[in-house]
């Protein structure tokens, strides 16, 4: 018999030695919902799948499908550009899932945050919450082109003129954004492409991008 979602939550949270509570506090959510994800009374979203993985170190595929490897091996791909010590001071490298693709175009194709295609390692990032995603086409370059890595904080507090991953009616981007009034702007960087303006209460949510990780 196939395991469902819920009993592979609870495996993975039981190999890591954790009690409900503990690992309910690692993903941001209450006892009783994590109960309920066990319980097969709910399925945790794609967010949470990839809370849980982190906090348990079981691969996201597994515990979204069942399929594939529990634990996976983390890979440090040779694309990432050490950042120089300031002062001598060593930072904590963190390994983040990168996730599948964020378009950087018009409007178009949402990204999955309940697949992970791999990890990427990088220091300085201070959110729990932080992912990678990929870029796909070319209206950021030649700042961001096609193929780059982007870091995303969900946490971090965004300001015009800042770059970010914009989801609008549940379809994502990744522009400059230019926020004005019940306005907000989508800036491309390359000048082929038109900026987009958007009602603020058409926005589901503006996630900052701390760092950008270049394809060689």
């Amino acid at each position: 018999m196939k395991s469902t979602i819920g009993d592979r939550v609870r495996e993975a949270r039981e190999n890591k030695e954790f009690d409900q509570t503990t690992l309910a506090e690692k993903v941001g959510i209450v006892t009783r919902t994590l109960q309920r994800w066990e319980k097969g009374e709910q399925v945790p979203d794609g967010i949470s799948i990839t809370k849980i993985a982190k906090a348990t170190n079981v691969h996201p595929h597994w515990l979204l499908t069942g399929e594939g490897e529990m634990y996976p091996v983390p890979s440090r791909p040779p694309n990432v550009f050490p950042l120089p010590l300031i002062n001598k001071k060593r930072e904590k490298l963190v390994d983040l899932p990168l996730i599948s693709a964020v378009p950087a175009g018009k409007v178009a194709t949402i990204f999955h945050p309940d697949y992970t295609d791999d990890y990427v390692t990088v220091d300085d990032i201070r959110d729990p919450q932080a992912f990678a995603l990929r870029v796909k086409g070319n209206s950021m370059s030649p700042r961001i082109e096609d193929g780059d890595v982007v870091v995303v904080s969900p946490s971090s507090e965004v300001s015009n003129g800042d770059i970010a991953v914009v989801r609008v009616d549940g379809e994502d981007t990744l522009k400059k954004v230019k926020l004005e009034g019940n306005y907000v702007h989508l800036i491309p960087l390359n000048p082929d492409f038109e900026p987009v303006t958007v009602k603020k209460k058409d926005v589901n949510f503006v996630w900052k991008v701390v760092k950008l990780i270049k394809e060689l």
